[in-house]
């Protein structure tokens, strides 16, 4: 058995999976090179080589460290070039990337169960691996409704708010076929019930609607939602747009770094945007210019961007009529 001071003192233990019924953490032990791959790291779960352990809550409570490094979220709406964006951000002296730590969804699925954990797991996650580094932690966007008590855990920590323009958003679900149209769906529902708004449709208008409409009405409410996150916290939030920082990535490695309160030389800053990560898709590793190209077509219908353009028009109605000017401007 691993002691409770052990996990908490040593970062390469990192939380992956909470038991609200035992009220206890489950850790994994990882070295530092995955940090740097490809697969998120709620994906360790189906690795059979790591060490495990686990603790109770109340004893680690009272063992992890005040966050003492610079702590930045990355909250995002997918599709967005979030899962780019923290990959690149782990830099071995200069930061640490996590992308997608399996805990963090794990709290949100326990529901108000794992709100007495937040605390705890935001302090562990906010461990530098090494002294003098900033520390980045990206959760799955199925955990936003988490965002404003993870700021409010580690009281000192900034966030940057990731998103992309609907149209963006919209392409890249349907590039994903049938199950791409279902998980908006999916998305409508689980925003609906955290962060939702009474649309002025009964059950069968909703119902009735297409489902880039209900996709569209997702990213809408994730909109909403990270507008109240820059209204509640304030200077401690930035809106980041992934389009943008698509198209020039050295200005906005430069903003986030800033931003986090990490100096970097223009000379290395100009070293990681020209560097091998740009070259391939983040998720995959494959090529990036022949999959950006397969996507291209994939997306490339006169049906298709009629539908996007006609969903795009509905939307921007309803957010007048919300009083909302969207997508959110980039503050970063």
């Amino acid at each position: 058995m691993v002691p409770p001071a052990v996990l908490a003192a040593d970062p390469h233990w990192l939380p992956h999976g909470f038991d609200p019924a035992r009220q206890s953490l489950t850790f994994v032990k990882l070295p530092r090179a995955r940090l740097a791959a490809t697969a998120f790291l709620a994906d360790i779960a189906r690795e059979s080589s790591h060490e495990t352990a686990e603790a109770p809550l109340a004893a680690l409570a009272s063992a992890v460290p005040a966050p003492s490094a610079p702590v930045t979220f990355i909250f995002h709406t997918a599709f967005c070039r979030s899962t780019l964006l923290v990959r690149v951000l782990e830099q071995p002296g200069i930061s640490t990337g996590l992308s997608e730590p399996g805990i963090i969804a794990s709290l949100a699925a326990a529901g108000a169960a794992g709100q007495g954990a937040l605390a705890s797991v935001a302090a562990l996650l906010a461990r530098p691996w090494s002294a003098g580094e900033a520390v980045f932690i990206k959760p799955t966007n199925h955990a936003n409704r988490l965002a404003p008590g993870l700021l409010r855990a580690v009281p000192q920590a900034r966030a940057v708010l990731m998103s992309n323009p609907l149209p963006s958003f919209l392409a890249a679900v349907v590039r994903k076929g049938m199950l791409g149209r279902r998980w908006g769906r999916e998305l409508y529902l689980e925003l609906m019930a955290y962060a939702g708004m009474d649309f002025g449709m009964n059950a069968r208008e909703q119902f009735l609607m297409t489902d880039l409409q209900a996709t569209a009405l997702a990213w809408f409410l994730n909109q909403r939602f990270l507008a109240m996150l820059v209204e509640q916290f304030g200077e401690r939030v930035r809106v980041l747009d992934g389009d943008a920082f698509g198209r020039d990535p050295g200005a906005t490695l430069a903003a986030v770094y800033r931003f986090a309160g990490q100096a970097i030389a223009p000379e290395r800053i100009a070293a990681i945007a020209s560097g091998p990560l740009f070259a391939a898709d983040a998720k995959t590793g494959e090529d990036y210019a022949a999959k950006a190209a397969r996507d291209a077509e994939a997306t490339r219908s006169r049906v298709t961007e009629d539908e996007i353009a006609k969903v795009g028009e509905w939307v921007g109605m309803i957010a007048r009529q919300a009083g909302l000017s969207l997508p959110l401007a980039q503050t970063l």
